[in-house]
């Protein structure tokens, strides 16, 4: 398919999946099954991507990045995504990506020199902390109840966070917080550095869940009691925590459907492959019409994906908002990924359920992108309200129609 993708955006996925075939996927395969994979050998991958030339592409080089465009690395992220080690190989991983890209957007010079240039080299890891338990802030962020106040040169912060991915082996968190209290909080929230040694940081507990067992996946509920930083700790704007927040969750969930589109044209490949060498009832199974037409159905589907996110990647480059194309390309990705998945296993049956092939992890991890990042139900709301919008619907169409 012709996506009008650049030519620098073509080199880049090119030899990411020379990377990825010929390093990552090999990798990968030793330790299906028996993981998560040693420190070591991702630094050694990591090392690789530095050679090739991949490495944190979409950071710029003064900061230890490739320096290409927005619109240029989604390729690359959708091969990383063929492999759960892909992503982390290339750093271009969630949650330090989306914070790569959040401190390189509205970061001082300073907290880029302390922040985001370790980051990028690997040499950190970080948190975004938004998310709280209970009557907190989830899929309503406005019923956020952290909070943070001046006193002197220092923000002492105080609040209750949860499902912070990477939080407890993070060495800096993004914190979201209330500082104006009388404001809205879409008016009244700041975002803050928060290092995990400093004192008054507990983490309370680092959450079971559903995932994969090739990467270590962790989740964890923080206290931050009295929390004490420097004034220099703002990221940002203050009070513009949210604006900040949308700014770098609009390209991390497109970065995301990319990462699963990947993910999902993988499975499909070892399903086809399967459904190639393998009879039952007197013909290969790829021969089967229902399966056939299954493929078919999502070969169609993830064509309208990576369509979908390069519209929304067009309309972000050009300084758009896009939050309509956004949520529509996150909700039709996780959709269809989960059920490419889905597929995949059941046309490989028994081989897709075992670790000797990498689809079981695949679908540990993908049931999760249907509620991170904004879940489905959230994103359907923003769709429908703008589907709903009173001054665009025209009142004329109504006139003749009658009224039960």
């Amino acid at each position: 398919m012709e996506y009008h993708d650049s030519e620098e955006a073509k080199q880049l996925a090119a030899e990411a999946r020379v990377f990825m075939d010929d390093v990552v996927i090999p990798t990968e395969r030793e330790y299906l099954g028996d993981g998560p994979v040693p420190k070591d050998v991702i630094a050694d991958l990591r090392d690789e991507a530095r050679e090739r030339g991949i490495y944190c592409p979409q950071i710029d080089e003064e900061h230890g990045g490739g320096g290409y465009a927005f619109a240029d690395v989604l390729p690359l992220f959708e091969e990383a995504g063929r492999s759960l080690l892909g992503a982390t190989a290339m750093r271009v991983d969630a949650p330090d990506e989306g914070n790569m890209h959040t401190i390189e957007l509205v970061g001082t010079e300073k907290q880029k020199e302390e922040f985001l240039e370790p980051l990028v080299a690997g040499e950190l890891r970080s948190g975004f902390s938004m998310t709280e338990p209970r009557a907190g802030a989830g899929s309503d962020p406005k019923m956020m109840k952290t909070h943070a106040e001046k006193d002197g040169d220092e923000w002492v912060i105080n609040g209750h966070k949860w499902w912070t991915t990477q939080g407890d082996e993070a060495d800096f968190l993004i914190v979201m917080a209330r500082t104006d209290m009388d404001a809205h909080p879409y008016n009244g929230t700041s975002l803050f550095l928060v290092e995990t040694d400093n004192p008054g940081v507990e983490i309370v507990e680092s959450t079971p869940h559903l995932g994969q067992t090739v990467l270590p996946e962790s989740h964890a509920e923080i206290s931050y009691d009295d929390v004490r930083i420097p004034e220099d700790r703002l990221l940002g704007e203050l009070n513009e925590g949210f604006t900040h927040a949308q700014q770098r969750l609009g390209p991390a969930r497109l970065t995301h459907c990319m990462r699963y589109t990947g993910m999902a044209t993988r499975a499909l490949d070892i399903a086809k492959t399967y459904m190639s060498d393998r009879e039952a009832f007197g013909t290969e199974l790829k021969d089967k019409q229902a399966q056939r037409y299954a493929i078919a159905d999502m070969e169609t589907r993830l064509h309208a994906t990576r369509t979908m996110v390069r519209h929304a990647a067009r309309q972000i480059t050009a300084g758009e908002e896009a939050r309509i194309s956004v949520s529509m390309s996150k909700v039709f990705a996780a959709n269809t990924t989960q059920e490419a998945v889905d597929l995949a296993i059941q046309c490989t049956g028994g081989a897709g359920m075992s670790k000797h092939l990498p689809l079981a992890d695949f679908s540990k991890s993908v049931r999760a992108f249907r509620i991170v990042d904004g879940a489905d139900e959230v994103h359907k709301r923003v769709i429908a309200r703008d589907a709903f919008d009173e001054d665009r619907l025209n009142a004329d169409e109504l006139e003749n129609v009658p009224t039960y």
